[in-house]
């Protein structure tokens, strides 16, 4: 480090330390008469006999009280504790020896025993890559499922949502393409998911084969509502610093809606107003300041999957609706389709991807066009069809797609442990589907 550098760093040390009291918890939120601080900073609350602490971020101010929301249970907490100002907003420790590890929403490995030897601190919450250096998206990324690769092919630096009610295979999809993409380095984050669940992913779904190039962060539905919305900020931080160092990330946040939901408590806990189906203003704040991080830079790539859940099907609540506004499409799940033991249950009439047109040849487009055709041909008279109302010879386009209906799906059809590289699934619904040359 240069004499400049140093110095640089030394006049941003502040030689003073803040501090304050505890003056009343209320729910969720702790109020303290001081210490000086910002909206965003940490501050660690001594509490206990054993001088344990706790960490807290500045959320607000209520007259001349500083508003705090923990990371870590209220337990021990009392009127009067001392609240240190660490005069800085949250870091975590990041470096290639995360690879292969579950981490919390701090950073922190959950083993406990592996040393943060070589990593460096990256901040938590960082802008976007600024819109006019953000190159555009042209290449395409393979996944490894043919159904995405073939009709919403992916493009490196691409945000899509996998939108899906519980149960239909949100979690099995991402372990898919975990396992099957291109992408060098992948950074899971399971957000406000039940305990139970997080081992079960990592080792039936995701496995060790893909926990090997993975950095998984955990916020289980257990944790403090801070926790669960800086799991989503690390993870991001975690894919940005691998972006940084050049390489072609995938991120995939399971679920949007849980940090929408964390989001949500600590707005009614700081007084906000509930807006749209409760949901307070901040929510539809965070949402765009959060996944617009995503995306292409000079550097590399990060390509996002961002679950949503969506209660009773309804693809028009607030969370959806403002999520699928933001990004570059959306994979629809229909539990219909996994009733019938369709996997993915992947809708191909209500899924889009906005950039495929920009990456696939004419041959991949028209292919594509063609089993889109025949799927809602089919789905216009399926009940004419199925009662047996429908005469052969009455429309060519039905007829067509009656005959060709069972090749359509069975090619949308993958099991768990199938792959196919991108050109394998192109190659094949080129040689099924393409009739370019017929005409």
């Amino acid at each position: 480090m240069n004499t400049n550098k140093l110095l640089s760093v030394i006049g941003e040390v502040s030689p003073y330390q803040y501090f304050g009291k505890v003056s009343q918890v209320v729910g969720l939120m702790i109020e303290s008469k001081g210490p000086r601080a910002s909206v965003g900073d940490i501050c660690s609350i001594h509490v206990g006999k054993r001088g344990r602490q706790i960490l807290a971020e500045v959320v607000g101010f209520k007259e001349e009280n500083v508003l705090l929301m923990p990371f870590d249970r209220l337990v021990e907490i009392a009127s009067g504790s001392l609240v240190e100002s660490l005069d800085r907003p949250l870091e975590v420790k990041i470096g290639t020896e995360l690879i292969g590890t579950v981490v919390d929403s701090l950073g922190r490995p959950f083993d406990g025993e592996r040393a943060q030897i070589g990593l460096q601190s990256y901040s938590t919450d960082n802008p976007p890559p600024n819109p006019m250096t953000r190159p555009r998206i042209k290449e395409p990324l393979g996944l490894g499922v043919k159904a995405i690769d073939g009709l919403f092919t992916v493009g490196k630096g691409q945000r899509l949502g996998i939108f899906a009610g519980s149960g239909v295979g949100k979690s099995t999809l991402m372990a898919m393409i975990s396992k099957s993409s291109e992408a060098q380095i992948n950074v899971i984050a399971l957000i406000g998911e039940r305990g139970r669940e997080v081992r079960e992913f990592i080792e039936r779904d995701l496995g060790a084969e893909g926990l090997a190039n993975t950095v998984i962060v955990v916020a289980t539905s257990d944790q403090p509502p801070l926790m669960r919305i800086k799991g989503a900020m690390t993870a991001t931080a975690i894919s940005e610093y691998f972006r940084d160092q050049g390489y072609d990330v995938n991120l995939m946040m399971d679920s949007v809606t849980r940090v929408a939901m964390a989001q949500r408590e600590i707005g009614l806990a700081i007084g906000e107003p509930p807006t749209t189906k409760g949901y307070t203003p901040s929510v539809f704040a965070l949402l765009p300041r959060l996944l617009e991080r995503s995306g292409l830079n000079a550097s590399g790539s990060i390509t996002a999957f961002y679950t949503v859940l969506v209660d009773g099907d309804d693809m028009n609540e607030p969370v959806a609706d403002a999520v699928r506004g933001i990004l570059d499409g959306h994979l629809v799940l229909d539990r219909d389709m996994a009733n019938k033991g369709h996997f993915p249950a992947i809708n191909p009439l209500k899924s889009i991807s906005r950039v495929m047109n920009d990456l696939v040849s004419d041959e991949h487009r028209r292919a594509a066009d063609k089993i889109r055709n025949i799927l809602a041909t089919y789905r216009e008279s399926e009940d004419l069809i199925n009662i047996g109302a429908y005469k052969k010879g009455s429309n060519k386009a039905v007829d067509e797609a009656v005959k060709r209906h069972p090749d359509a799906t069975g090619f949308l059809q993958q099991s768990f442990n199938e792959t196919y590289t991108f050109a394998e699934t192109v190659g094949e619904m080129t040689a099924q589907f393409d009739e370019g040359g017929k005409r």
